[in-house]
């Protein structure tokens, strides 16, 4: 990904635009640190893949019971 400094990016702000917008997105950098991406307004972010690791792991049928008597412990009055 291109990167151009702040007064770069002024200077050329319709071209990168017009490259951003073609699928050719940009970082705007201040003394060399990465600033902010700029990308095209219509691509979407990248999106949380939900079911991504169905088959891959397993979940106990009593999963909401896991470590109950530890925390009926900690609640216990003690005397």
């Amino acid at each position: 990904m291109q990167q151009v400094n702040i007064h770069e990016a002024k200077t050329h702000l319709s071209i990168l635009v017009d490259k951003a917008a073609n699928g050719e997105p940009f970082i705007i950098a201040k003394a060399g640190k990465p600033m902010v991406t700029v990308i095209p307004f219509n691509q979407p972010g990248k999106k949380q893949r939900v079911g991504f690791m169905k088959g891959q792991i397993k979940i106990p049928q009593d999963f909401d019971r896991y470590g109950e008597t530890e925390i009926a412990k900690m609640f216990e009055a003690k005397s």
